[in-house]
């Protein structure tokens, strides 16, 4: 599954004491009051109209009426600014909170410290670091470089526009930090996936004994979710317990992911249990848990039992049931979610098409197909590529190949499942020629392990035995790939359909590691093909070690016997089985 970190808010603390008073008086007497000063004329006047101003701005539904407000006033003094640039910042447009603070500037005024920092807001709300630079500069040149909540809004601008570096060159440079200014960094170093720098600055805050609050555990916890450091992430949760820190929304839902990832479904729903508000993020995070960890029985109750249900309730648990191999249910879930109206998302698509290649239902995996084009679903690389490997294993290769063709973008998973669905269709001459399109116009990116056993296959079913070895040796010679046990295997298949079983053997000797017992039934069954009893009984003796209990070598060595007329061999090995301890497969059947 893709990062599940996406669902946690980014959100850090604000400069408090900067922030103006809440509405004091009610929206009717503002509004009252508002009228009698137009009744007597003084609505342009800085003073009176102060309090309207103030109240008009700090509510998203009144912002457009305080700018009406603003606009008549004669020569607004800075308090008025403030006010202006504060709502748009916190309420509407932080873009028109900037151009505020432009005019500001025009009008001669300098703006001073909670101007910056309202102003910081909206470059970061706006993600305008031109701007926040600009501004940084003017608050240089009116000094206000050294006070700490300038610089904790300046640290939060470059952080939430993903200017880390100019965040960490503000922190370094302060000569006094809060509690505010590390979690500010911290957040931004956690938004943009920077946990190993997430843990850094945690270490460091220790250090300069500043104590973390629920933000901070949240952060730490979900960066060592990320990078598997259990020892830290279980450290933290003992501290939460012993501070009996509070466990918000935001922490309960880390702590839920956190468990969920290692297999602690037990506390989990424990932390799950606790929590005095939950949210989606809470129910999906402790299916997604219970799902990874085979409990999908658990993991449905949860599912059935939620007050609502979005995309990622329905894709965590269609997701659940394909990594499980249960891939009708997959099907079957989302066909209920197309009829509860809930669009799906690409990753929804993905694994729903997954699910229809594994059973070769060709119909679904259409309609999910014209689904995605009916209803504008983001067609990205992994639905791309879902679509080529269930067009290819339902063995439609032309409509995979236009898939593969109208993709914008193509990943190495993108032409290796091209290449060898191509050749496990038949169509191994088209697989090698895209293969070496793609190497010789370097269209695509560098090979990959995927993408040798698709040209290997190719080889094999077509009988290149030399063109094929060639590519094997080409692997860690040429391409810096480390050949892996599927691709020795690849080609002993394409040794012995080329009936070359000497050199199969051989080639297995011959191995950096042992054979496993695949290659060697390879070989087994080359053996009965061509009926050489030899290499079969060297095969089965090599099996007997690797995979003894496999009634399927026997029967294999059996009818090699058989096939050269050695009847009493292929009887013996037969009366063997009946007597060991080989277990002869249930035969089964998928109508």
């Amino acid at each position: 599954m893709r990062a599940f970190s996406r669902q946690f808010c980014y959100f850090t603390n604000t400069p408090k004491p900067h922030q103006l008073p809440k509405r004091s008086i009610s929206s009717d007497a503002i509004e009252e009051l508002h009228a009698r000063l137009i009744r007597m004329e003084n609505q342009t006047d800085p003073c009176s109209v102060s309090e309207v101003l103030r109240s008009y701005t700090l509510s998203s539904s009144t912002l457009q009426r305080a700018e009406v407000v603003f606009n008549e006033i004669r020569r607004p003094p800075l308090l008025l600014w403030n006010f202006m640039i504060q709502g748009f910042s916190h309420f509407g447009d932080p873009i028109k909170a900037v151009y505020f603070y432009n005019s500001l500037l025009r009008r001669g005024l300098k703006g001073n410290h909670v101007t910056c920092i309202f102003v910081f807001k909206a470059c970061g709300r706006a993600l305008d670091s031109v701007n926040g630079r600009t501004i940084h500069a003017h608050v240089v040149k009116l000094g206000f470089e050294l006070y700490l909540y300038v610089c904790n809004a300046l640290v939060h601008m470059y952080a939430l526009c993903g200017e880390l570096g100019l965040a960490q060159k503000v922190f370094d440079q302060m000569t006094e930090r809060d509690l505010v200014t590390w979690n500010s960094l911290i957040c931004g170093y956690s938004q943009h996936s920077r946990f190993k720098e997430v843990l850094r600055l945690f270490g460091l805050m220790g250090a300069a004994e500043v104590e973390a609050d629920e933000i901070t555990m949240m952060k730490v916890i979900l960066a060592c979710s990320n990078l598997a450091e259990w020892e830290l992430a279980d450290s933290m949760v003992k501290n939460i317990e012993e501070k009996r820190v509070e466990t918000n929304v935001y922490l309960g839902n880390t702590l839920i992911d956190m468990y969920g990832r290692r297999g602690l479904v037990d506390l989990a729903q424990r932390t799950f249990d606790r929590m005095q508000e939950k949210n989606l993020v809470s129910w999906n995070a402790l299916i997604i848990g219970q799902a990874k960890s085979g409990n999908l029985g658990r993991a449905r109750e949860l599912f059935d039992e939620m007050p609502k249900r979005d995309v990622v309730s329905w894709t965590s648990m269609i997701t659940g049931y394909s990594q499980a191999g249960q891939f009708q249910e997959a099907v079957k879930l989302f066909h209920e979610m197309i009829e509860t109206n809930i669009k799906p998302d690409e990753k929804t698509v993905a694994t729903v098409l997954s699910a229809c290649a594994h059973l070769g239902i060709l119909d679904v995996g259409e309609a999910v197909h014209d689904l995605v084009n009916k209803h504008h679903i983001t067609s990205d690389i992994h639905v791309g590529n879902a679509l080529i490997d269930m067009y290819c294993k339902c063995g439609v290769v032309e409509r995979a190949m236009k898939v593969f063709q109208d993709m914008k973008e193509k990943d190495s998973v993108s032409w290796a499942s091209i290449i060898s669905g191509l050749a496990v269709n038949g169509f191994a001459a088209s697989s090698l020629e895209l293969f070496e399109q793609m190497l010789r116009e370097n269209v695509g990116p560098r090979p990959t392990h995927g993408t040798f056993v698709g040209i290997l296959v190719a080889c094999a079913h077509v009988g290149l035995v030399d063109k094929g070895l060639e590519y094997f040796v080409s692997m860690e010679k040429v391409h810096g790939l480390v050949p892996q046990m599927k691709h020795y295997g690849c080609v002993v298949d394409l040794l012995c359909r080329s009936g070359k079983l000497d050199r199969a053997y051989q080639f297995i000797r011959t191995m950096p590691m042992p054979a496993d017992a695949v290659l060697w039934r390879i070989l087994l069954g080359a053996c009965k093909l061509h009926g050489d009893v030899v290499l079969a009984e060297i095969a089965l003796n090599n099996l007997h070690e690797s995979d003894p209990n496999n009634s399927v070598n026997y029967v294999l060595l059996s009818n090699t016997y058989a096939g050269a007329e050695r009847w009493d061999a292929a009887t013996r090995l037969r009366d063997m089985m009946k007597e060991g301890d080989v277990q002869k497969p249930l035969g089964w059947s998928s109508l």
